[in-house]
C-alpha cells in the first residue's frame, strides 16, 4: 500500500501555500498532485507586518495563525479533490507553518525559532494527523533550525561518487552540497525577499515576473559592493538566516547616499546580489560539481538563472524539473517527507548542516 504523505510550505516569499501529495512509499518520494493557493491580501500584510515588532503582537498572531491554517485546510481538500482520495488515504500532513522570527542561539545561547501555525485546528478541520514545528527541536539541541531541507535534497538529487549542488531560492536562498563524505547546507542569504519588496514598493507587482524590470536597470557597481559587505555574507556555516536581518529596513539603510537612482537599476543591483552571493557559495564550497539544480521561485525569474550561470560559467545551471520535480514543488515535498520520518521515529536533520549536538527526530504530532 503507498504512503500517502501531504507536505505544505508557505515561505519567506509570503506569496501562498504550496502543497503536494506524494507518495513516500518507495525509495524515493513521488510527487502525485500539487496545488498552490494564495495569501489573502490582508493575511500576507498581517504575515509580513508580524515579521517586526508591533502593537498586541500576540493577539494578532494567534489570528493569523488560525487564517493560514484555513488557507492549508483549503490546499489539503484542493489535493485530496484532484487525487480523489478520501482523508483516510493521507498518512500524516506535514505543515511547516509561516516564519516570521529565527532568532537560534541569540540572547540567552539558545535563541529561538518562531513558525505561526495552528497545527490543532489543522488536524480538526481536515481529519487527518498533523506533523508540525519542525525547527525548534533542531534549535534545542544547539542547532540553526534551519535549513531543514539538504537531507531531503540528498534523497532525491544525491547521487554516488558525485558532488551535487542544490539551490532553493525562496525568500531567502539556502545551498545544499551532497557529497559522499558529508552533506552541507546553510542559508546564503537573501533570494527573493528583497527583490519582491522593491517591486511590490514601485511596481504595485508582488514580484518581478521573469525578471523582466531587472533585466530593463543596470547593475550598480557601487550599491551592489555596499550590499556585499554584509558581515552576514562573511560568517561561516553552518548558519542561517531570514527576514529579522533581509528585510526593507536593512535595505533602507544600504540605500542610503544612492536616492537618485532608477528604481529599476536598484532592482538589477538586487538581483545581481542574490546571483553574486548564491554563486560565490557554490564556487566556495561545491568544488568538483558539474551542475546546480536551483528550486524554488526563483528558478522561474529567467534573468536571475541567467546571471548565475554567468557566474558559474563551469557548471551547468538547471531547474530542478529537469530532475523530474518542479521548482515550486520541492520545498512542500520536503515537508511530506519529514513528516513521514517523524512518524517513522527517524532522524530528519542533519549535524553537518545545522551544527547540532546530533541528528534529531524533528517536529510534534497531532493526531487526527
Amino acid at each position: 500500500m503507498p504512503d500517502h504523505y501531504i507536505g505544505l510550505m508557505s515561505g519567506t516569499s509570503l506569496d501562498g501555500v504550496d502543497g503536494v501529495l506524494a507518495d513516500c512509499s518507495a525509495a524515493s518520494t513521488r510527487v502525485l498532485q500539487h496545488a498552490w493557493r494564495p495569501f489573502p491580501a490582508e493575511l500576507a500584510a498581517e504575515l509580513l507586518a508580524l515579521n517586526g515588532q508591533g502593537d498586541n503582537e500576540l493577539h494578532r498572531a494567534a489570528l493569523a495563525a488560525n487564517a493560514l491554517s484555513r488557507v492549508y485546510t483549503q490546499v489539503v481538500a484542493d489535493l485530496l479533490q484532484a487525487a480523489g482520495l478520501p482523508a483516510t488515504a493521507i498518512c500524516a500532513i506535514g505543515a511547516h507553518g509561516q516564519t516570521v522570527r529565527h532568532r537560534p542561539g541569540a540572547f540567552d545561547g539558545i535563541g529561538y525559532t518562531l513558525q505561526l501555525n495552528n497545527p490543532a485546528l489543522l488536524a480538526e478541520l481536515s481529519g487527518i494527523t498533523v506533523v508540525a514545528d519542525f525547527r525548534s527541536r533542531d534549535v534545542a539541541a544547539g542547532g540553526q533550525g534551519a535549513p531543514l531541507v539538504p537531507a531531503f535534497h540528498q534523497a532525491l538529487f544525491g547521487r554516488a561518487g558525485q558532488t551535487v549542488a542544490v539551490l532553493n531560492i525562496g525568500g531567502i536562498s539556502n545551498l545544499s552540497v551532497l557529497r559522499d563524505d558529508a552533506v552541507l547546507g546553510w542559508d546564503c542569504g537573501p533570494g527573493n525577499a528583497l527583490m519582491d519588496a522593491w517591486c511590490r514598493q514601485h511596481t504595485r507587482q508582488p514580484f518581478d515576473e521573469q525578471g523582466r524590470w531587472a533585466a530593463s536597470g543596470r547593475v550598480h557597481a557601487g550599491l551592489l559592493q555596499v550590499l556585499l559587505q554584509e558581515p552576514y555574507f562573511a560568517l561561516p556555516a553552518p548558519k542561517s538566516s531570514g527576514r529579522d536581518l533581509f528585510n526593507p529596513a536593512w535595505l533602507a539603510g544600504k540605500l542610503t547616499g544612492f536616492e537618485t537612482l532608477p528604481t529599476e537599476d536598484v532592482q538589477a543591483t538586487l538581483t545581481e546580489l542574490t546571483a553574486r552571493v548564491c554563486a560565490a557559495d557554490v564556487l566556495r564550497h561545491a568544488a568538483g560539481s558539474r551542475r546546480l539544480i536551483v528550486c524554488g521561485g526563483g528558478a522561474l525569474n529567467t534573468h536571475l538563472m541567467r546571471r548565475l550561470q554567468a557566474h558559474l560559467s563551469a557548471l551547468e545551471v538547471m531547474s530542478s524539473e529537469q530532475q523530474g520535480l518542479p521548482p515550486l514543488q520541492v520545498e512542500a515535498a520536503a515537508f511530506a517527507w519529514l513528516a513521514r520520518k517523524t512518524l517513522q521515529r527517524e532522524t530528519g536533520s542533519l549535524k553537518s548542516v545545522t551544527g547540532a549536538r546530533g541528528a534529531r527526530v524533528l517536529g510534534a504530532i497531532y493526531p487526527a
